[in-house]
């Protein structure tokens, strides 16, 4: 089935550094690293849970120094996500992982977004910054890169949370999501991934959020399921990082999608890390189509809820619904 219209709406953009930029931009930058074997570092991505994956990750962003190595990483992304049926993209960027690393925050946010504008001119792909807090580094040092993010406010449209999970509970972001607020800024979260659905509620009524990232666990509290389809909070799913994180059961067979789709939640499929994880987001669709053994109208169900999730204008939201919808007919789905 060739791949419908859709919007990516959970993908770190570091998440998208392949072993072959790791390495090219470590030579450049002069950075040692265990190997400059593209296939050997690949071979070290075998994670038993969120922590052992993160590991790698962050040790791979050491090799990250200017803003053209900014550049080259957005723009790998989008040009693979444009050929393969993304429309708009809202990017997550982990802004404290380099300025800890000694990079400005000026070469970050000059590198990604002279990629998004030379994608849009030269595809037509959009995308969007939305810059993400880590939970290891607390709320203290979320609320001092919100307020040192600032003068970039045109740089980002919304605010997110991200890296370890268990023992960073919301609340504890409260304050830098309140400053995010107050500024107009999009408020997202990593909630029930590893995490049960008290953080899924806490992300909800104490941070304010507009859209749950995983929610995978929010599925064991009938109430909060209820609130999710009843106010149609977005969950951003990410099917082939639940089963390499083994926050899912290994066999895709078993996703717990199915019967999110059918309690009515506005779900949508995306790629979370597409570099460690096993693909991009036409891989996970590829995936799920063929391991869930859903229908074309499913599919198209999970497109279109990706653009209604979106921070996209709602006429533009509508539009790229209807293109969703005349690719299943013109395919005769």
């Amino acid at each position: 089935m060739p791949m419908l219209p859709v919007a990516e709406l959970h993908m770190h953009i570091e998440g998208s550094l392949e072993a072959e930029l790791v390495v090219a931009l470590a030579r450049r930058n002069g950075i040692d690293l265990p190997t400059y074997d593209a296939t050997e570092l690949k071979n070290r991505y075998r994670f038993t849970d969120l922590q052992s994956f993160l590991d790698i990750y962050y040790a791979n962003l050491a090799v990250m120094k200017t803003e053209q190595d900014f550049y080259d990483l957005g723009t790998a992304y989008l040009t693979r996500a444009a050929a393969s049926g993304v429309r708009h993209a809202e990017m997550f960027f982990d802004l404290q992982t380099h300025t800890q690393n000694g990079v400005a925050q000026e070469a970050v946010f000059g590198g990604l977004t002279a990629a998004i504008d030379e994608a849009r001119a030269s595809s037509g792909i959009t995308a969007e910054l939305i810059l993400c807090f880590l939970r290891h580094l607390g709320g203290e040092a979320a609320t001092e890169t919100m307020r040192d993010a600032l003068p970039f406010r045109d740089r980002f449209i919304g605010v997110g949370l991200d890296s370890s999970e268990l023992g960073y509970p919301p609340s504890l972001f409260a304050e830098a999501f309140g400053i995010a607020g107050s500024e107009g800024l999009h408020r997202v979260a990593h909630a029930g991934e590893e995490a049960g659905p008290e953080y899924v509620w806490e992300a909800l009524d104490l941070l304010g959020v507009e859209r749950i990232d995983h929610g995978n666990r929010a599925t064991e509290d009938p109430a909060l399921v209820a609130r999710l389809r009843d106010e149609q909070i977005p969950l951003t799913v990410c099917p082939l990082s639940n089963i390499a994180l083994k926050t899912a059961p290994p066999e895709l067979a078993d996703h717990l999608l199915p019967a999110m789709l059918a309690e009515g939640l506005l779900v949508s499929i995306n790629s979370d890390d597409p570099a460690y994880f096993g693909g991009y987001v036409d891989d996970n669709f590829a995936a799920i189509t063929a391991g869930l053994d859903l229908s074309p109208a499913q599919v198209g169900v999970l497109a279109e809820n990706s653009f209604t999730s979106s921070f996209l204008p709602e006429r533009q939201k509508e539009s790229l619904r209807r293109e969703v919808r005349a690719a299943l007919a013109a395919d005769g789905r």
